[in-house]
């Protein structure tokens, strides 16, 4: 998820239960160019471990070149996205662009196996479009390859992120490898993780976008996996201290301006469905220094469990 997964993004995940986790992708155009921002990118802490470096792009030299400079920072696996359906990607026959063409992705993947002595694993797509869904083809020349995983995310480039799901062919991809299958797309609670599970006997599941609004979604599906229970979304209190954390970290990582700037798009989720929600973000929009936003937030708080409002 460009421009959500950085480190303090992680961090929170992490504390919050999430197992494994990647990089936002990072484009091997910029890595070989040496673009800093690209390589900064990459950047990740031992606290994160188990950790993936997840690379992008359609020219093979590029993409060799890209995964033997990230192999360089040590990760725990080299993850190829095979799987963007944004336009300006797959025009360059990167992401999903590659499922246009399979011996181009088969030549690239192999390419990054032999160039790196880590784990690769691939995300994709089901197919370009619903007339060219070849995923359980797809899986199987992967493994054949050399990919140590695959995530299938379970729309087409078509779709995008739109419609529900489709696991149909998930249990076929499963019986035609023996590498671990993760499944993706539209698990955003408890049950849709469950549901992936118990429809497809997938190995693992990707939780991606339903994070962003709800980063203790980790710690609700593991207890709901165990126990068949649903634990209550936090309290205001405990959402505040998890809001606070994580705009402490950002600030630390990224300096207090900019720390703050950046974390603008994440008031929304951790304050949904609070009583003037709406007011208050438009308060915090104005800040650009750390303490008044904390010494605000603190007040809301303050106020809104006095009142008997809090959600």
């Amino acid at each position: 998820m460009e421009d959500v997964t950085d480190i303090p993004f992680r961090l929170v995940c992490k504390k919050l239960g999430a197992d494994l986790m990647n990089t936002e992708f990072v484009n091997a155009e910029g890595l070989v160019r040496s673009s800093e921002k690209t390589h900064r990118k990459m950047d990740f802490l031992p606290e994160e471990r188990p950790f993936g470096i997840q690379i992008y792009g359609g020219d093979e030299n590029s993409m060799e070149r890209a995964a033997r400079i990230a192999e360089e920072l040590q990760p725990d696996l080299i993850d190829i996205n095979c799987g963007c359906w944004v336009k300006n990607v797959v025009g360059h026959g990167a992401g999903a662009g590659l499922l246009r063409d399979l011996p181009k992705m088969e030549r690239l993947i192999s390419l990054v196996v032999k160039a790196v002595s880590l784990p690769v694993t691939v995300k994709t797509r089901l197919g370009w479009d619903s007339e060219s869904i070849r995923i359980v083809e797809v899986a199987r020349m992967l493994e054949g390859a050399g990919a140590q995983g695959l995530t299938v995310h379970c729309r087409t480039r078509v779709q995008g992120h739109k419609g529900d799901p489709d696991y149909s062919e998930i249990p076929a991809v499963k019986r035609a490898v023996s590498i671990p299958v993760i499944v993706n797309g539209g698990i955003d609670s408890p049950v849709s993780a469950k549901e992936a599970f118990e429809k497809t006997g997938c190995d693992g599941i990707m939780v991606a976008r339903g994070a962003i609004q709800n980063p203790w979604i980790f710690r609700e599906i593991k207890q709901f996996l165990l126990t068949g229970i649903r634990v209550p979304e936090p309290a205001l209190s405990e959402r505040v201290e998890i809001l606070l954390d994580h705009l402490r970290l950002s600030v630390r990582h990224k300096g207090e301006r900019y720390g703050v700037l950046e974390f603008r798009k994440h008031y929304s989720g951790y304050l949904r469905i609070q009583p003037g929600i709406s007011k208050l973000r438009s308060e915090l929009m104005q800040f650009t220094e750390l303490e008044p936003i904390v010494n605000r937030i603190n007040l809301y708080r303050e106020e809104t469990v006095t009142s008997g409002q809090a959600a």
